[in-house]
Parts: C-alpha cells; sequence; structure tokens
C-alpha cells in the first residue's frame, strides 16, 4: 500500500489550507493511500542559519526529514503571502534540505494552495515548485491553485467548483502512478 504525508504551509485556526490538505487527505484515503496527515505547529524550528549546523540541528528537522523520507506521496498545502511561499514553509523545506539522504528524492509531490484572491496562490506554487525542482523534487503536473477561498469550500470540507474537483481527482491519479522508479 503506498503512504502519503499532507501538510499545510499555515498553522492559523480556520486555514482554508488545512481544509485542503484534508480533503486531499480523504481523497488520497479513498485511493487507497495511507494518509498521515501533520502539522508544522507540532515541528518547531528555529530560523535556518549554518551557523546552528552541526551541533544545533533541532531535533524536529532531524524528525520530519525521517518522516519524509519514509512515505511515498508528499501533498503540500500553501497560502501565498505577498506572492511568495509563507516563511514557515520557506524555513521548514530549508531545513529538510540540509538533511541527508535527501528528503525530496524518494516521494512523488503534490502542491497546491488556497488564497483569497481569484489566483489562488499561483505565485506561491510557482515559486514552491522551483525551490523544490532545485532540490530534486518529482512533482506532479497539477496544480491546485483555488480562490477566492471564502466560496472554495462546503461544509464538509469539500471543493464547490466541478473544475477544482477535476482537479483534485486528475492530482490524486498522478500522485499514485507517478513513480521514481
Amino acid at each position: 500500500m503506498k503512504t502519503a504525508l499532507t501538510l499545510s504551509g499555515s498553522i492559523r485556526k480556520g486555514s482554508y489550507n488545512r481544509i485542503l490538505q484534508q480533503h486531499m487527505g480523504r481523497k488520497l484515503t479513498q485511493a487507497g493511500v495511507a494518509v498521515t496527515e501533520i502539522s508544522l505547529k507540532d515541528f518547531d524550528m528555529p530560523i535556518f542559519n549554518e551557523d546552528l549546523e552541526p551541533d544545533h540541528v533541532p531535533e524536529t528537522a532531524v524528525k520530519l526529514a525521517e518522516m519524509w523520507r519514509s512515505h511515498d506521496i508528499v501533498f503540500i498545502a500553501t497560502p501565498e503571502y505577498n506572492g511568495g511561499v509563507p516563511p514557515l514553509l520557506v524555513n521548514t523545506v530549508t531545513w529538510l534540505s540540509r538533511q541527508k539522504p535527501s528528503v525530496f528524492r524518494h516521494a512523488v509531490f503534490g502542491i497546491g494552495g488556497v488564497s483569497s484572491g481569484k489566483y489562488g496562490t499561483i505565485w506561491s506554487l510557482s515559486h514552491l515548485r522551483d525551490s523544490l525542482t532545485k532540490v530534486g523534487t518529482l512533482i506532479v503536473p497539477t496544480l491546485l491553485g483555488i480562490g477566492p477561498a471564502e466560496a472554495a469550500f462546503d461544509e464538509n470540507g469539500d471543493p464547490l467548483e466541478p473544475a477544482i474537483n477535476r482537479k483534485v481527482d486528475q492530482m490524486v491519479t498522478e500522485l499514485t502512478h507517478f513513480s521514481r522508479g
């Protein structure tokens, strides 16, 4: 059975990106994948600074790296802050990029996000795709840019737009069928 790790780049209460994370977890579970859902608030790490290496690498970075390495699929839901990736996610990816062996060379990744604007985190997803690709990540082609957030989900946390539901289904297909070989 394939395994998936899902996370959100937002830890605020009521986060739409957490709703997307949970929705993707449900859809992956329905596709026969064993899903582990995490919150980055449980992995507190200082702002990355090379002076902390190698003696003061946060244990949470080591633990999170082991989790990423142990899953076949990683799905990241990210908000967009000022047209870019939120600091929490940038810091997480930076700490993880320093862990050996690489946490980015095993799993197949999917990325998506929800924002209040009509462009649905498209800038953030573009930056995140660039950063993850540079460290060797295989990211499926479908991007889930959803917005505006206030009208995106029903009371069960399911997307309201048929086009978004089709994209979710397409991403689940890609995540479950693509392989690192």
